[in-house]
């Protein structure tokens, strides 16, 4: 709140700039003079100084910047890291309009919700079965599948007629834009729309997707991909195969993402710019427009990233700082787990009633085999279950890892849980099923706090051995306290970072100062072509001209020699 107090102070004076769109900031001075001697006026002027300063200080507390944060994706776990934004930020006093496909989720004097939930119906059930993943009969690693899912999603967010209807309001506007960037650009179309700068937030591990929209495209020799499953450093041909990777992706991204993004950019939005008699920037220049990105990222959690001053690293926002009680009959049963509780959850979006029949059984066997109790996480009742084993429809995550009694978390693998086993120190077993999860147990797997269990219809064996080596092995759970330390040896709480960084960009029309040369550098001379070119002709010129000396010297003596 502090930190909001003084970007509001200085957001006392404010004028709009005609020329950049953003505007600009009047500095603002006070000069008091005291007499010496007049102790009488001294006084009156110190409390003069106290009443102004408390008068700018409930300025500071009254005045609040409109953000408008884009969160569109229709899932569970995307819409709880929208959700840690708006907490934050409404927290610091700002006024939030918010686009979410969950709009049953929060409620606020100071929020506004845009409610997308039609792009639910992007995600047919059936795709994210169990069942059909395990037959192969859906594809969730398939690159140019998850392009084309989200850009299809982005386009749907912008199409909507309640996001339509704020874009045609042409009294609406914004101090700055935050959007989730997956595998769409779409909504930096939006920056002239509104006249304001635009924050991206990238929900997962930083990549050269995300990367090169603030900086160049790092060198992916040693900087894995989003779906990459290896740790640095790689051999020859991981090497080789990252580098195809990063070919393959960009032309993905050319053939089945910038042509539709284009259409949507010129049918949806361009209108709206041009009806607030605004001039249309082209769409790929406002690609990279963005003033900095928020990464869902800490080096405890990855790799150690070479990355740019404009990305700002915030994972764990979501995590609540006081964790909650548990519900009391979940707190009774875990106070009672004298031997340890074992959390299974595949996540929001993956049910564990779509499991087939006989690996549920299987999996109910093997709970029923340990001394621990174990909670799943599942969406309806199992009328015979062994009796350590209790279901729940909904589970207070944070809540069940914090608990003292916690020893083993199996999960999905998604970058939220991956997040919350770190924040509270407690070893994993993953079972990835869709994109980054494969890539996060990988990267759990290597750091020495995970076993990982492929998904299958004879995985309970595997699982059996993977929950006893966790379990009687210390170096998992001596590992996941030794990651939880330096992940907490932060100076201050990542929403900290969050709110300050998005009112450092209001209040420096951009953040402008952080902005790489990258963006703004030829490829030709990053290589320094153009200088190797010179020095080639040089070279060539060099030789010609010697050549040519040479020659006539040669010439010369021939001639001298029959003369004589």
């Amino acid at each position: 709140m502090q930190s909001m107090s003084a970007a509001a102070s200085s957001h006392v004076a404010r004028a709009a700039d005609s020329d950049t769109g953003f505007y600009w900031l009047l500095p603002f001075r006070l000069n008091l003079v005291f007499t010496k001697g007049h102790i009488v006026g001294v006084v009156i002027k110190k409390m003069a100084l106290r009443v102004l300063g408390l008068i700018l200080l409930v300025i500071g507390f009254c005045e609040s910047y409109k953000i408008l944060v884009i969160s569109p994706v229709a899932a569970k776990s995307h819409a709880i890291l929208g959700d840690g934004v708006i907490k934050h930020l409404l927290k610091a006093g700002h006024q939030i309009s918010y686009v979410t496909a969950f709009p049953e989720n929060n409620s606020h004097p100071n929020l506004t919700i845009i409610d997308v939930k039609a792009t639910t119906d992007i995600i047919k059930e059936e795709v994210m079965s169990l069942d059909m993943i395990i037959n192969k009969k859906s594809d969730l690693q398939n690159i140019q599948f998850i392009v084309n899912l989200f850009v299809e999603m982005g386009k749907q967010t912008i199409v909507n007629k309640n996001f339509q209807n704020v874009l045609k309001d042409k009294k609406q506007q914004f101090d700055v834009i935050i959007a989730e960037w997956m595998f769409t650009e779409i909504y930096s179309g939006l920056i002239p729309v509104f006249d304001c700068p635009l924050i991206w937030l990238s929900t997962i591990e930083p990549h050269w997707m995300v990367i090169k929209l603030i900086d160049e495209i790092p060198n992916p020799a040693y900087t894995p991909d989003s779906l990459t499953v290896y740790a640095p450093p790689f051999t020859f041909w991981q090497r080789v195969q990252l580098l195809l990777n990063l070919f393959l992706g960009q032309y993905l991204q050319y053939s089945y993402a910038y042509g539709p993004e284009q259409n949507t950019y010129e049918q949806f939005i361009v209108p709206h710019i041009r009806d607030k008699i605004r001039p249309v920037p082209s769409f790929d220049v406002l690609r990279y427009n963005a003033s900095l990105m928020f990464g869902n990222s800490h080096y405890s959690l990855g790799t150690s990233t070479r990355l740019p001053l404009n990305y700002i690293s915030i994972g764990g926002y979501h995590i609540d700082t006081d964790t909650k009680p548990l519900p009391k009959g979940l707190q009774t049963i875990m106070d009672n787990a004298k031997n340890g509780v074992i959390y299974f959850s595949m996540g929001s979006n993956l049910k564990s009633k779509h499991f087939p029949q006989e690996l549920r059984e299987g999996l109910l066997n093997l709970f029923g085999e340990l001394k621990q109790t174990v909670i799943w996480k599942f969406e309806e009742q199992l009328e015979t279950r062994p009796k350590n084993v209790h279901i729940v429809q909904w589970a207070p995550q944070q809540s069940i890892l914090a608990h003292p009694n916690f020893v083993l978390f199996i999960t999905h693998g998604g970058l939220l849980s991956t997040t919350e086993a770190i924040h509270f120190g407690v070893p994993i077993i993953g079972i990835p099923v869709f994109a980054d999860q494969f890539t996060n147990i990988e990267v759990a797997v290597n750091k020495g706090y995970a076993r990982k269990t492929p998904l299958s219809y004879s995985m309970v064996d595997d699982l059996r051995e993977s929950i006893r080596d966790v379990l009687n092995n210390p170096k998992y759970s001596a590992k996941a306290k030794e990651l939880s330390r330096i992940y907490h040896s932060r100076m201050v709480h990542p929403s900290v970072d969050l709110v300050h960084w998005t009112e450092e960009v209001v209040a420096s029309q951009g953040a402008l100062y952080l902005r790489s040369a990258a963006l703004q550098t030829p490829l030709y001379q990053k290589l320094y072509l153009d200088l190797a070119a010179l020095v080639t002709l040089i070279i060539f010129v060099f030789i010609y001209l010697t050549r040519k000396v040479l020659g006539s010297f040669t010439k010369k003596a021939h001639n001298d020699k029959k003369k004589n």
